[in-house]
């Protein structure tokens, strides 16, 4: 009798434990992990032509046909096509989200964004500058150092005033979980105005991108209610 009572546990023990390998295995499935930065060519996209469309996809036609397009390279980025308007279209990876994001080295973020002439001017070289530091192997520690000694060295540009950015686009990868969210716009301000974002009934929302950690800039955000395609996008 105490034989099958210990094997009777033995089995439920078991059975246990199999059961917090799986739900393990599977909570990390949903929620991988990504504590450093991946091979750099899971970070590239073999194929120019197809950056290209996917940057011009954050902004309607009428604004990205006429933009500059960049497009990331193993030294940085570079021009792929020249622009008649001011706007710049480009694609942003991971390692422009905040540096506590957890997503911070997810290669599969693809952030398809295009700034006004105002933004392509005073934010857009901030994502240059943590790009070089990225493709220079720092870590991530090392880059948010790096990007408070250019601030402090006047290094980078001031924000100036207007500035704002379409993130459009249907084809988007903003994270693991949100996929590619909603469209909306984006305008940048100094740090401390109040547009009475994340407020009860308020369409805008403060995205925690820099938000003076260490970029001194705050960034607002606004749903659109349509794709960059003219589509209906679903609501929040």
């Amino acid at each position: 009798m105490k034989s099958e009572v210990h094997g009777f546990r033995c089995l439920v023990a078991i059975c246990l434990f199999s059961a917090l390998v799986v739900s393990t295995i599977a909570a990390a499935q949903s929620h991988p992990s990504y504590p450093r930065m991946a091979p750099l060519p899971q970070y590239l996209m073999s194929d120019r032509a197809a950056e290209i469309a996917l940057a011009r996809s954050a902004a309607p036609a009428a604004i990205s046909d006429g933009a500059a397009v960049m497009v990331l390279e193993p030294h940085g980025y570079v021009t792929a096509v020249e622009g008649k308007n001011g706007f710049v279209c480009i694609v942003e990876r991971g390692w422009m989200s905040p540096f506590d994001a957890p997503q911070f080295w997810n290669p599969k973020l693809r952030g398809p964004v295009c700034y006004n002439p105002e933004a392509a001017r005073s934010i857009l070289p901030m994502t240059y500058r943590r790009t070089d530091l990225v493709l220079a192997r720092q870590s991530r520690e090392a880059i948010k150092k790096s990007i408070e000694a250019a601030l402090a060295a006047r290094q980078l540009p001031a924000l100036e005033p207007g500035g704002m950015s379409y993130m459009m686009s249907k084809q988007g990868y903003l994270d693991d979980q949100a996929g590619h969210w909603i469209p909306h716009l984006m305008f940048y301000t100094a740090t401390g105005v109040n547009w009475g974002a994340d407020q009860a009934g308020s369409p805008v929302m403060l995205n925690p991108q820099f938000h003076d950690a260490p970029e001194p800039v705050n960034v607002f955000m606004v749903p659109a209610g349509k794709w960059s395609d003219g589509t209906a996008a679903p609501s929040m």
